[in-house]
């Protein structure tokens, strides 16, 4: 089988296979507005959207970043994560959010709500406003 052909069989496999992540079962098509981060709330705009398959974008209390998640739903692993480096007092909040983001492993959507955990309980509860 010449190996021109097998790449191109690889590359089919791989374009034509349904999306399991989030973005599937409800998170796609959101904006989805944090509401509270270790169960307190954030006073500074902080977002997550899922644009394209395998992709994460938002604007964290700093920053605009963007990240990758490929696991199946209803499971996630968000990194590695890549933000603007721009400086503001709500620095440690941020900092905060993305140590959250990286450490969650599970996420649930109902309806309107968007609950992202770890081994500890939630972490990051968003509501869409769409």
């Amino acid at each position: 089988m010449p190996s021109h052909f097998l790449l191109a069989l690889i590359l089919m496999l791989t374009v034509f296979q349904p999306d399991e992540t989030l973005r599937r079962y409800g998170g796609a098509d959101h904006e989805w507005h944090l509401v509270t981060l270790d169960g307190r709330r954030l006073d500074a705009t902080t977002t997550l959207m899922f644009p394209e398959r395998n992709q994460i974008t938002g604007q964290a209390p700093c920053n605009r970043y963007t990240a990758t998640n490929t696991t199946p739903y209803p499971w996630i692993d968000i990194g590695p994560i890549a933000a603007t480096r721009m400086a503001c007092p709500d620095l440690a909040d941020e900092t905060a959010y993305f140590a959250a983001l990286e450490a969650v492993n599970v996420v649930v959507i109902e309806d309107n709500l968007m609950t992202m955990s770890d081994e500890e309980g939630p972490r990051l509860v968003f509501k869409s406003r769409d």
